[in-house]
């Protein structure tokens, strides 16, 4: 079952290659949600967003699902957050699922920081939040925004091939939105992995205890689906209040409230873009961004 029916409609200067940006389907107790973008690498439009939000929300009305597995077509799990295809459609008004004003009639800072408010923060904690045990299917780049998806779910499995990053302090920004850096990895770990920007391969996330478990990518959904048909033979509610309790210590940790100061440093450093540059990306873009990282990734031989 598709979910484009989700979305609002279009801008004219919108062009969506697919009308279902996420695919749903259930098998036995588990819910799929796959992004399916692959022709840009499953890159974060709102056409997305917000049909991963109506995939999210089905699953959770329907009590035969008793576990959820996100996951992403093509070569990679998701390349963040849609900086440059023709589908990005920041400036497009949907359906938005908090009580947050639509960003689309507002000026300079407050466009970004509403919209991100909605979009990235508040969708991102409302899926961390979901009273279903999550788990990230991860193959190849996990970059930027996919962090924050793969991080709001309860376990990750990841490929041998896979990689995790960060790259946005290219652009003058702390770290995406979703800022969980701190509480992923030890605190010098994290600063390695915002200020440089390298990719973290798969297996140096697990030996930090980001990563749940390594497969491959012939074996990721069979590893994948055989946690979640566990998960889903265990107590409805005992998975939930365990999963409340934890993410309450987290909380008790500062996790919430670090994350609220930290997205209004990262919007800070949007505005200082835009005063400085004209551009509240520091000047770059999907093209630019993606020649840095690969040569980044030469010139340390990954």
């Amino acid at each position: 079952m598709d979910l484009h029916s989700f979305a609002d409609p279009r801008q004219a200067d919108v062009v969506y290659e697919t009308d279902t940006p996420v695919l749903y389907e259930v098998k036995g107790h588990v819910a799929v949600i796959t992004m399916n973008r692959p022709t840009f690498n499953n890159a974060q439009n709102s056409q997305m967003t917000y049909a991963l939000d109506a995939a999210f929300k089905q699953a959770v009305d329907d009590d035969n699902v008793r576990a959820i597995v996100l996951a992403g077509a093509g070569k990679h799990f998701s390349a963040g957050h849609d900086i440059g295809t023709p589908g990005r459609d920041v400036t497009e008004t949907f359906d938005r699922a908090h009580l947050v004003a639509d960003h689309t009639n507002k000026p300079k800072a407050e466009f970004l920081y509403t919209r991100e408010h909605e979009v990235y923060l508040g969708m991102c904690r409302r899926w961390r939040d979901i009273s279903k045990p999550t788990i990230a299917a991860v193959q190849g780049a996990c970059v930027a925004g996919g962090l924050m998806l793969a991080w709001v779910c309860d376990f990750i499995v990841a490929t041998d091939d896979a990689f995790f990053q960060d790259p946005v302090n290219r652009m003058g920004i702390p770290g995406v939105e979703y800022f969980a850096h701190g509480f992923e990895l030890p605190p010098r770990i994290a600063k390695e992995f915002i200020m440089l920007g390298e990719r973290m391969p798969a297996e140096r996330a697990w030996n930090f205890g980001m990563v749940n478990r390594l497969s491959n990518r012939e074996k990721l959904m069979d590893d994948v689906m055989a946690m979640a048909n566990e998960l889903a033979t265990r107590p409805r509610l005992g998975n939930w209040l365990t999963k409340q309790a934890l993410n309450h210590v987290e909380d008790l940790r500062g996790k919430r409230t670090a994350m609220d100061a930290v997205f209004h440093m990262h919007h800070f450093a949007h505005a200082q873009s835009d005063l400085v540059m004209g551009h509240n990306l520091g000047g770059m873009d999907a093209k630019s961004m993606a020649a840095a990282n690969k040569a980044q990734a030469a010139k340390s031989g990954e």
